[in-house]
């Protein structure tokens, strides 16, 4: 690792030599080039003049300053400003120690670790960073890098000092116009938040990832092997809706703990799964399921059942001679079912009116050979 800044931590009388590396590597993130549509070349950026219209080499480019809301430019070199008074432009000047909750983490700029420059800085370094940690505190102070003086914080952190610039209190835009009015809350809606908060569990900085650089690489590499980009899949999520506040946080909590019943077609609110915990199955969330719709399918048989015998005899019936000599079968169908009582008192019920219905067409037809 390369260092960017040599310099010292003035700790009282104690002066401890450090270097300065970077500590973030933002080279990993997305970035796209310029290019010529029309032909795919890449477009390149020429410092131009605006007063001859030339193109200016690197060499002849300086610095300027122009005051906000003047248009006239004072050209400033590298010695006007090697003469202004600046003691932390090779020092890094400590001026107090504050709690680390003391320190807004909007003036958090950039982050970078200090090492020790040499062996006569690795005891004072050692110290200085035990008793950060021990004390709990962070040291605030000033230091001028790259041509200007920002707001420094130290603080222990694995084993070293990492040092981030913080941005003075007037870079810090106030919130004007962006706190909505005053809304009244509910103490239920306080407290389901809460335990909301303290249900979806720890961070793991392990499972972190960027899902949109992934992409951008897998649409990359089919586009290189000519292939069509994969369609992707739809969101889950539809247009913004207006939910029961109340009833959101509920259902988000029993889905965090794991043990949420709920019906599959009302609308939810999206939640963070807990990791580490497994989601109820709905079969296992209701265990009575499998026997109620078993006990509904033999209601439903008994009650089908008296209506195919009930039919079965009609067709019998129908087909049964009109003569007297069907009073013969129907008699004998009776005395079959009466022998047959043994088995259960439901069969022969059945089958005694099944021969009672017998009879009647054969009455019937009686009557009509005689007349």
């Amino acid at each position: 690792m390369r260092s960017i800044w040599n310099g010292s931590i003035s700790f009282g009388l104690v002066t401890i030599p450090v270097k300065t590396y970077s500590a973030t590597d933002r080279t990993s993130s997305v970035s796209f080039v310029r290019i010529h549509e029309k032909d795919g070349a890449q477009i390149q950026y020429r410092k131009i003049c605006e007063l001859d219209g030339k193109e200016v080499p690197n060499e002849e480019v300086g610095k300027g300053y122009q005051a906000p809301g003047d248009e006239t430019i004072v050209p400033i070199t590298d010695d006007d400003l090697s003469q202004l008074p600046m003691p932390t432009a090779k020092t890094l000047s400590i001026l107090s120690f504050a709690d680390p909750g003391e320190i807004d983490p909007l003036q958090l700029d950039k982050a970078y670790y200090l090492g020790p420059n040499g062996a006569s800085a690795t005891k004072p370094y050692t110290l200085l960073r035990e008793a950060l940690e021990h004390h709990q505190r962070v040291a605030v102070g000033k230091v001028a890098m790259r041509g200007r003086e920002s707001l420094a914080m130290l603080r222990a952190h694995d084993g070293a000092i990492v040092m981030h610039t913080l941005l003075w209190p007037d870079q810090i835009r106030p919130a004007t116009g962006v706190v909505p009015d005053d809304v009244e809350l509910r103490e239920n809606e306080l407290t389901l938040a809460e335990t909301l908060m303290d249900s979806l569990g720890e961070l793991d900085p392990e499972e972190l990832h960027d899902d949109y650089r992934e992409a951008v690489e897998e649409l990359v590499a089919a586009k290189l092997e000519g292939e069509e980009p994969a369609a992707p899949s739809a969101s889950g999520t539809s247009g913004a809706r207006v939910l029961d506040l109340t009833a959101a946080l509920e259902k988000s909590l029993r889905a965090a703990r794991g043990g949420g019943e709920g019906d599959a077609q009302e609308e939810s609110a999206s939640v963070t799964p807990l990791r580490g915990r497994k989601t109820t199955k709905k079969s296992e969330a209701a265990p009575g399921a499998g026997k109620r719709s078993g006990t509904a399918a033999k209601k439903a048989a008994k009650k089908t059942a008296p209506a195919a015998a009930k039919k079965t005899s009609a067709k019998k019936t129908a087909a049964a001679p009109k003569d007297t000599g069907g009073r013969k079968k129907a008699a004998s169908t009776a005395k079959k079912s009466t022998s047959s009582r043994g088995t259960t008192g439901g069969a022969s019920k059945k089958t005694a009116s099944t021969g009672t219905a017998k009879e009647a067409p054969a009455k019937k037809t009686g009557r009509q050979s005689s007349a």
